[in-house]
């Protein structure tokens, strides 16, 4: 009974539940439990590990059935492929020596953050009280951010795809804009109409939107 090994728990669970028995205990226990339930099983009736593939095999066939039924049109309106940059061995270089200096880089929380709940929700300010005791680097205060937390500059104002972010306010905007190396972030205060014609005229040009998000069509739009 090899193959109870190899299962996880949810799965051990699960052929428990279908036997009536108890789920409950660490995974030997569960193990030991149905190796116990296989004895009594009479070796021409199907295991219940069979009995469970047959049903995953009938929810696969139902799965593919589901498949042929699939609209393209739906699919395409649903998933959108993501245009890559194009970049050179240095900023592939620059972007994870970037990514590794951020996992080191500690959480700067604001003076009081753990006092009150409104400013654990707002970013880094700096401390300027006379007696601050985050001012003061007291050991047991958070630390402040600092100049020698800059990240490398090479890779500085890049977004983590590695694209060159290029802010828009209109169509006219996307003049100039190289879809090899620049992606578009559309401004916060454009309106559904300017953004919706953004956004065709940039799948035009294949340039990709990095905060595209749906829009809901009404009206005249």
């Amino acid at each position: 009974m090899s193959e109870y090994e190899d299962m996880t728990v949810a799965e051990l669970k699960v052929l428990l539940k279908e036997l009536g028995l108890s789920s409950t205990g660490k995974k030997a226990d569960l193990i030991e439990r149905l190796k116990a339930a296989s004895e009594d099983v009479p070796e021409e009736e199907p295991s219940v590990i069979e009995e469970a593939d047959e049903e995953d095999a009938d929810e696969d066939d139902d799965f593919d059935d589901f498949d042929d039924d699939w609209d393209d049109d739906d699919e395409e309106e649903i998933h959108r492929a993501k245009q890559k940059p194009e970049l050179d061995d240095e900023t592939r270089k620059a972007l994870a020596t970037r990514d590794a200096q951020s996992r080191k880089q500690p959480k700067f929380r604001r003076q009081e953050w753990y006092r009150y709940k409104r400013l654990s929700r707002s970013g880094w300010r700096k401390p300027k009280g006379y007696q601050s005791k985050q001012r003061l680097n007291m050991k047991y205060r958070t630390p402040m951010a600092r100049v020698g937390y800059g990240k490398i500059k090479s890779a500085r104002n890049l977004h983590p795809s590695g694209f060159e972010e290029v802010l828009v306010h209109n169509t006219g905007g996307l003049e100039g804009v190289d879809p090899a190396t620049q992606a578009i972030r559309v401004a916060r205060g454009v309106g559904n109409r300017k953004r919706s014609a953004i956004h065709d005229k940039a799948d035009e040009m294949g340039i990709r939107v990095l905060n595209r998000r749906p829009i809901e069509k009404r009206g005249d739009l």
